[in-house]
């Protein structure tokens, strides 16, 4: 306090009640001395509010939030803030994508062929799969190749016998009854394989593997009714390709 009070009073004199003597003028001890006094300066220190501070930390927090969500809205592609109800949610632009990206590159022409034809049929390709992963299979030393071989060969199984009816009812009505043909001896040649598989006959692997995928090739070819769109009347006399292809 003694502190506070010497750092805003400062002495200062007094207004004498008598003139002062000139420069020049003597000593006059009946004239009363000069008196000091101290004059307090009446500024004001500022004061603590707590309650500005409490406004302050709320009004950070709430900037902090905003930005937050905003930026969890721009990354994942979802509104962050409110939206209207009749708003639909966010899809991704290309949402098949990760399947164009995933796994190793396809360097099998007979592979490319077969995925190339304009077909939608899950249970198929789920029998096609299966069968095109013994390539890589075949490439693992010793036998271990076979163990996984014979898991390829169960996996395409069982979606054929699962999937049959559903494979059928892809197939074109005017190639029917050669889709059920094909049908039948894919589903023939699948036991022939686990027979191979179980004898342990490596050399015989390759072999089936390519008939089999030829039956699924063909029933993939029975799935399309018809060329996929109208060629102009000027490339009307040029080489079509037309359907799935045989790489020779």
């Amino acid at each position: 306090m003694a502190a506070l009070l010497s750092s805003l009073c400062r002495p200062s004199p007094a207004t004498p009640r008598f003139p002062l003597p000139s420069r020049g003028g003597c000593f006059d001890a009946r004239r009363r001395p000069v008196r000091l006094g101290f004059r307090c300066s009446a500024s004001r220190s500022p004061r603590f509010d707590p309650g500005s501070e409490q406004k302050d930390k709320s009004f950070g927090l709430k900037e902090s939030a905003i930005s937050l969500a905003l930026a969890i809205g721009l990354f994942t592609g979802v509104p962050a803030l409110t939206s209207p109800a009749h708003a639909s949610p966010a899809s991704p632009v290309l949402p098949d994508l990760s399947v164009l990206i995933s796994g190793p590159p396809i360097k099998d022409p007979g592979a490319l062929l077969r995925n190339a034809l304009p077909i939608d049929n899950k249970a198929i390709r789920e029998v096609q799969r299966p069968l095109e992963d013994i390539t890589e299979s075949l490439k693992v030393s010793g036998v271990r190749a076979l163990d996984l071989v014979e898991r390829n060969v169960r996996q395409a199984s069982r979606a054929l016998e699962q999937g049959k009816t559903m494979i059928l009812n892809g197939v074109a009505e005017s190639k029917k009854e050669h889709g059920k043909e094909l049908i039948e001896k894919l589903a023939i040649g699948m036991q022939e394989f686990q027979q191979i598989v179980e004898q342990r006959d490596r050399d015989a692997v390759a072999p089936k593997q390519k008939e089999l995928l030829q039956y699924v090739g063909g029933i993939e070819e029975d799935m399309v009714d018809g060329f996929p769109y109208e060629v102009p009347e000027e490339y009307s006399n040029m080489p079509l390709l037309r359907g799935e292809q045989r790489w020779i």
